[in-house]
């Protein structure tokens, strides 16, 4: 491809700076970060920004490269055949590779009154909204967490140890994603926290309102604040602009994060899936698929064939509060297995992995600074150029 590259990075979570970063190291590539914030939104950590722990976001400037251009705005629709991205500020970007990395966020409940009246922790705007109504609730109002995934157990425990008296309903059973023998030391600590736990069958929320949770078997529970941590969602952002995508609106894409329809639209992070290798939707994968995009694009640039993406999954980190937690180990294919370590070296693990996580992305951000201040060609190496493009004029693929 003859002259600049100009390449935009939808979303900018953990995925998006990650790739974005990984583009701007390389001479002949202009990286533009769209993201609705102008803060980057440590999504790991929005569980403390409920009880006040942490803020859970960090300057860009602190993630990512001076290289990048960084515009504050919302894609609404990608125009593939014409190569641009519509914004909701009325603006128009125009691009030669775009990288898909909206994100997820929380699903709709498709329970009466969950949208009206319970609080999310799935994205920032919601759990800062959920700060609020906790502290405009007394200390000893009855507090609901529904979902005992990963979220739901992190929300219930920073409760429970900041004082307010929580029910955690788990619809089945208590962590889904944890091996058995895991689940036992989750399920002490939180009885240590006095969270009162329901599971089994019975025990699924039927109806939401203003004051009370309405559960299958005809219970109810009081509660001030309700919290619904249950089932992921992405944007319609790939479906609304004509690209395939899975029923549960993922983007489509191959074994090299490229989108079935559009050679030149590669996807990272929660809002895709590859067609013949599932991922869980997480930071762990998330922190892997953003530089694998960058170098998809990069050797399509440079005339070569992409490599398929290989995941890698360590384990789980879970806080049960700031005092302990509990890492659940797996194998590389991300299934569990009945390793863990819990207590406080569990806490100290997932410390350890959420300030690991930042600090990638932080030394990213510093590899991709200004060019001119650089001297060491090895560090940035440059991307070939080939001669002729790398696709014919035309790069739709057939539907």
């Amino acid at each position: 491809m003859n002259g600049n590259v100009e390449v935009v990075v939808v979303g900018g979570g953990y995925g998006g700076v990650a790739a974005a970063n990984s583009l701007a190291r390389r001479d002949g590539v202009s990286v533009t970060l769209v993201n609705p914030r102008p803060e980057f939104v440590s999504r790991i950590r929005l569980h403390q920004l409920v009880t006040g722990s942490d803020d859970a976001v960090e300057g860009f400037g602190e993630v990512l490269g001076g290289n990048v251009r960084l515009v504050v705005d919302t894609a609404t629709r990608i125009d593939s055949a014409g190569r641009r991205v519509s914004l909701a500020g009325g603006g128009l970007l125009s691009y030669d590779y775009l990288v898909y990395a909206v994100g997820s966020g929380g699903a709709d409940p498709g329970v009466p009154g969950a949208t009206e009246f319970a609080y999310r922790v799935s994205d920032f705007e919601g759990a800062q909204r959920l700060r609020s109504a906790l502290d405009a609730a007394p200390a000893s109002a009855p507090v609901t967490v529904v979902g005992a995934g990963p979220t739901g157990l992190e929300t219930a425990a920073e409760l429970a140890e900041a004082g307010r008296r929580v029910t955690l309903v788990c619809g089945d059973v208590l962590g889904p994603s944890l091996h058995a023998r895991v689940r036992r030391p989750v399920a002490r600590r939180l009885a240590e926290l006095g969270v009162t736990v329901l599971e089994g069958p019975r025990a699924r929320v039927r109806e939401v309102t203003r004051d009370a949770v309405q559960l299958d078997d005809g219970r109810e529970l009081p509660s001030a604040v309700t919290i619904w941590t249950a089932g992921f969602t992405v944007p319609d952002l790939a479906a609304r602009s004509g690209l395939r995508t899975d029923t549960n609106g993922r983007l489509l894409t191959d074994a090299t994060l490229t989108s079935v329809d559009d050679v030149r639209i590669v996807a990272a992070g929660d809002a895709a899936v590859m067609t013949d290798q599932p991922f869980r939707m997480s930071c762990q994968a998330a922190v892997q698929l953003g530089p694998a995009a960058a170098d998809t694009v990069l050797r399509r640039i440079a005339g070569r064939t992409p490599a398929r993406v290989r995941m890698f999954f360590a384990g789980q980190c879970l806080s049960l509060g700031r005092n302990e937690g509990v890492t659940q180990f797996s194998y590389p294919n991300d299934k569990v297995n009945a390793l863990r370590v819990s207590g406080r070296p569990g806490a100290g693990v997932k410390e350890i992995a959420c300030r690991f996580t930042l600090g990638k992305l932080v030394s990213g951000a510093r590899r991709a600074g200004s060019r001119g201040s650089r001297s060491d060609s090895t560090d940035r190496p440059e991307t070939p150029r080939p001669e002729q493009p790398t696709a014919p004029p035309d790069t739709r693929r057939a539907a």
